[in-house]
């Protein structure tokens, strides 16, 4: 895949003296903001001498990745390891990214790193996300941890992640996304994110219907392939449930105090990564079962307390709205429910709005401030084709207000929704993240 032209280093010009100002060149100095292939970031990783003397832990997959990094970095801190963890988007700021400990980065460390990307790379161009991907790697690479977790991007095998030879990779849910970059199929998709696997190494794979070009490449390169049903599953009940692996079983769980259908998808998945490193990174019961009942992930089916009631989630495909619908479903009565949604332009949009639209009664669209987002004029007109009417009358209510921003989109729910509503925020972590500062405002 061809490279962009090299974009020169801010040679004969001082560099930026904060974080916020690093993250403002890197968003516009690029000629694209995705620009798939490793070959560039392989050159300035070789230059910074990113090497990992801990084992290492990548997850790639459509949804679930951020949970299962949750579970795996709540689990190994229960257990007294060192953990380092590299985890995106982020919500309020950009430290979140990079964890040490449990706890997001400093500016200081993160600024350091920067500097030393920016003299390794040269001339070599990197993206906003090449750039920091490197910066955190250098962070972590550093740290003398006795765990990493990375956190694949987009795809797997072109993602800048994948310079790294993980240990341990895993990959949870497979379904229809960023179709432009990975295939329109989860067969095509699925050998992208099979990318991340290596010869000889775990590849553990979540997704209980894992398609076949994921099976074949895992065997072709000769990765030892964990597949859920095959070499590890669960069961459960209403208070506790099991965990059953080639050689590991665990009994008496408690369930992951993240919510949501699937999360024991992704914990399974988590322990299967476990039992793999159980020679090198030995966890008891104890720790996985506190490590499971106290995992935060923000903006996962993310229910905040207070009336009305808030659920914050990053649904952004059908799949995952499909999981958001069925987890409203689970929650009892509410007597309105209002969405705030904002989606890029290049997501299914209808897809999402088919899975919610019977469970929404008001929608407070928003804009989003990047070019790639869909307008309110595009989601109105969406909506309005997947059948979704305006009424004027209570008794049959169905509004469609549109809004500038997230912020805004929040605020008007929030004004409008009585004490047993609930108002449902989704579409993107733009959205999620802008609901987030507007309800730290109003409440703080």
């Amino acid at each position: 895949m061809p490279t962009s032209p090299p974009v020169s280093a801010s040679s004969g010009s001082a560099r930026p003296a904060t974080l916020a100002e690093w993250l403002t060149l890197l968003e516009t100095r690029h000629t694209k903001s995705i620009d798939m292939g490793l070959e560039r970031v392989g050159q300035v990783k070789q230059q910074l001498g990113i090497d990992f003397s801990c084992p290492v832990i990548s997850v790639a997959g459509t949804n679930g990745k951020g949970s299962t990094c949750a579970m795996l970095e709540s689990i190994f801190l229960r257990a007294g390891y060192q953990v380092g963890l590299y985890i995106k988007p982020h919500f309020l700021e950009f430290n979140e990214r990079a964890r040490i400990g449990g706890a997001s980065c400093s500016d200081e460390a993160l600024l350091k790193v920067f500097n030393q990307v920016e003299t390794a790379r040269g001339e070599i161009s990197l993206t906003y996300f090449e750039f920091t991907t490197l910066a955190i790697m250098k962070l972590l690479a550093d740290a003398q941890l006795d765990v990493v977790i990375l956190e694949v991007g987009l795809g797997g095998r072109l993602d800048a992640v994948n310079v790294i030879d993980a240990d341990v990779a895993i990959v949870t849910s497979i379904d229809i996304d960023h179709t432009e970059y990975l295939g329109t199929t989860r067969e095509a998709i699925a050998l992208e994110k099979a990318g991340i696997f290596r010869a000889g190494k775990i590849a553990v794979c979540g997704d209980p219907l894992p398609p076949e070009s994921l099976i074949k490449h895992a065997e072709a390169i000769g990765a030892d392939l964990w597949l859920m049903g095959r070499d590890f599953n669960y069961s459960g009940d209403q208070q506790q449930w099991a965990y059953g692996g080639r050689e590991l079983r665990r009994n008496s769980l408690a369930y992951p105090s993240l919510r949501g259908a699937n999360q024991l998808l992704n914990a399974a998945a988590a322990l299967a990564a476990l039992e793999a490193l159980q020679f090198r990174l030995p966890v008891g019961a104890q720790d996985v079962r506190t490590g499971l009942a106290t995992v935060e992930l923000p903006g996962r089916f993310q229910v905040l307390a207070g009336q009305p009631l808030v659920v914050l989630d990053v649904a952004h495909n059908p799949h995952a709205a499909a999981t958001l619908g069925q987890n409203l479903d689970n929650m009892g009565f509410h007597p309105y429910t209002y969405a705030v949604f904002g989606a890029m332009q290049d997501k299914d949009i209808e897809g999402m709005i088919k899975q919610l639209a019977g469970r929404i009664d008001h929608w407070c669209l928003t804009e989003l401030p990047v070019a790639r987002a869909a307008s309110v004029a595009q989601l109105t007109e969406t909506l309005l084709a997947a059948g979704v009417t305006p009424q004027q009358t209570r008794d049959t209510s169905c509004t469609i207000e549109g809004f500038a921003s997230p912020g805004a989109a929040f605020t008007n729910a929030l004004g409008r929704a009585g004490e047993n509503d609930r108002i449902v925020v989704f579409g993107s972590f733009l959205t999620v993240a802008g609901a987030m500062q507007a309800r730290n405002t109003a409440f703080h």
